[in-house]
């Protein structure tokens, strides 16, 4: 089993007295999906959320957290967020903009705190699991405390029968 670490992210939920669960998995360089990582933790793919960051055309920097086996529908991250289109970032220009790296990258903790928009379906659940700022950690919690930590706004995101299935479309 993976050992458990402290991270930013969960300094800053400890700092502002929020309540979560940890769990440490293996992870692959091969596969850093939510759908792994879903598998990994022996959870239901969509309830383990991905954070993704896009550029939005007006606002700049945005991110959406949705959950592992579905995919971003762009128009609804365009219209939610105030731009008329979102593009999403590239892998490579990630670390320099969150601080963090692909298959790590959490909403919470930021180099700098950028709109965030949660899907709806979160609300379906008492807590779901987002990244704890590392690979092969994640942290659980109620969709509303993420929304209290990072100012984060509930969104109909996904693109409507596409599930994604070991990162690909089902």
């Amino acid at each position: 089993m993976a050992k458990l670490k402290k991270t930013n992210v969960m300094r800053i939920l400890d700092k502002q007295k929020i309540a979560y669960t940890t769990k440490a998995y293996e992870y692959s360089e091969d596969d850093l999906s939510g759908v792994h990582a879903a598998a990994a933790l022996g959870m239901d793919p969509e309830q383990v959320f991905k954070t993704l960051v896009g550029q939005g055309n007006k606002t700049g920097p945005v991110v959406f957290c949705i959950p592992s086996d579905k995919e971003l529908d762009l128009k609804k991250a365009a219209a939610c967020s105030g731009n008329k289109s979102v593009q999403l970032l590239h892998v490579k220009d990630l670390p320099g903009l969150t601080g963090y790296i692909r298959g790590g990258c959490s909403p919470i903790g930021m180099k700098k705190q950028f709109p965030t928009y949660i899907d709806a379906s979160a609300e379906t659940y008492d807590a779901i699991s987002i990244s704890a700022g590392q690979r092969g950690q994640q942290v659980f919690l109620p969709a509303a405390s993420i929304m209290e930590v990072t100012g984060a706004v509930l969104a109909d995101l996904t693109m409507k029968d596409v599930t994604l299935t070991e990162g690909r479309v089902r």
